[in-house]
């Protein structure tokens, strides 16, 4: 190793995941072993990300990390057990073109700085953490040159936080709970590409960006020690429509993903309802979308937008195709118009041209919106303001390595974050 006083840097992307079958539970909370398999989809990352820089240097005197330009403490057990399994897999790195060569033996008392950037609210049931922990393990694989493949590298990131192993992978992605007491095969694997269902569209409506009152990792402790339904659901429920789930993506049969989507959904939240104390992620404006979704696809008289709520009150919509999409996005408006006040440009976020397709150019367009046909009532009620935003995305690809230095959160000389 060189003695000069180099950064060696890596920049990524990861995208983050809904799950469609819930993960709730764990069997094991230090290696974080769930009571169930799950199934996700992962987001654009174009629309819903983590960035992470990694850099490692000579010059460093501890491992340090900043999460949305703050400083946080690495001391967890779960960043802890990440850096742990990670350096002990590292392997020689040799950049010859800055002349650095890193042994396999050095790692272990190279200090690291991290720096990560969520694009969207973290800790407010968008699955900030899944994103963050699949982030930095693929980061710092990237940075000291592991072998293992995708499915190895998420059995780290499950170690940080469960859902962080499904988002190593685009398209549709399982992570098997596996039987092992060491977790070894406890681990994620892709289902289907992002490509293979590219019909879909997903709509995001925020609901609230603040952070959740019960955290998952307590929420999940009390209801595997309290709820018998949780214990029915990962025995009797689960297994049944995993098998279920897994043919309806093979087959693009909408009408059954949407009937398990919604079902698994409201499902995990009469868990969190039966657990003692019970959990409420949930709130009016959650319910409101849920029934109108429900309303919706009963007078059509078949599904046309499933729905799904991690722990949070953030609704996850799913759409069968853009022409459904665009006619959502009018509903959801019409109920939920922005306050007078508010940029439409800031309150439709990702993909725009659904607003363009749905004929919304401007407030005006929205105030024109007709009453949608399945509701009787001709005086309506909507809601301006309790709704934050919408991000309209779709399936999307796994991690990526970013090669432009300029997306990069450290500065390539100190180490240290660009804005300080």
């Amino acid at each position: 190793m060189a003695a000069e006083k180099w950064v060696l840097m890596v920049t990524a992307q990861t995208p983050t995941n809904i799950a469609v079958i819930k993960y709730w539970g764990k069997r094991d909370e230090t290696l974080i072993l769930p009571v169930n398999d799950s199934i996700s989809v992962t987001l654009d990352p174009d629309h819903v990300c983590t960035t992470t820089t990694v850099a490692v240097s000579p010059s460093f005197d501890q491992d340090r990390m900043w999460l949305n330009g703050k400083e946080i403490s690495l001391g967890g057990g779960r960043y802890q057990n990440c850096l742990k399994e990670i350096r002990s897999r590292a392997c020689d790195v040799e950049d010859t073109e800055k002349g650095i060569k890193i042994e396999k033996k050095d790692w272990q008392k190279l200090h690291l700085h991290i720096a990560s950037f969520n694009n969207f609210p973290t800790a407010a049931g968008l699955a900030s953490s899944a994103a963050g922990f699949a982030c930095l393990v693929f980061s710092l694989a990237k940075l000291m040159n592991l072998k293992e493949n995708q499915s190895q590298l998420s059995a780290i990131a499950r170690q940080g936080s469960g859902s962080a192993c499904r988002s190593l992978f685009g398209g549709f992605v399982k992570w098997i709970m596996g039987k092992e007491g060491n977790g070894s095969d406890s681990l994620a694997v892709q289902l289907v590409d992002e490509e293979h269902w590219s019909d879909l569209v997903i709509i995001i409506a925020v609901v609230s960006s603040r952070q959740k009152e019960t955290s998952s990792t307590t929420g999940m402790r009390e209801s595997v020690e309290t709820s018998l339904l949780l214990q029915h659901r990962a025995k009797e429920v689960v297994p049944k429509r995993i098998v279920q789930m897994e043919e309806a993506i093979q087959n693009h049969d909408f009408s059954s993903f949407a009937q398990l989507t919604c079902a698994d959904s409201n499902q995990f939240h009469a868990v969190c309802l039966d657990t003692s104390p019970p959990i409420f992620y949930m709130n009016d404006t959650s319910h409101r979308i849920i029934s109108y979704v429900e309303r919706w696809n009963r007078s059509v008289g078949s599904p046309q937008v499933a729905y799904t709520f991690d722990a949070g009150p953030n609704a996850v919509l799913i759409a069968r195709n853009r022409k459904i999409a665009t006619e959502l996005l009018q509903r959801l408006l019409f109920f939920f118009p922005p306050n007078s006040e508010t940029d439409l440009n800031s309150y439709v976020l990702g993909d725009k041209s659904i607003l363009h397709d749905a004929g919304i150019d401007g407030m005006k367009d929205i105030e024109a919106l007709p009453l949608p046909p399945e509701i009787n009532n001709i005086s309506a009620h909507k809601y301006s303001g309790d709704v934050n935003y919408f991000i309209c995305t779709r399936p999307g690809g796994g991690p990526v390595l970013l090669s432009d230095d300029s997306k990069a959160l450290l500065n390539p000389k100190s180490g240290l974050p660009k804005e300080a």
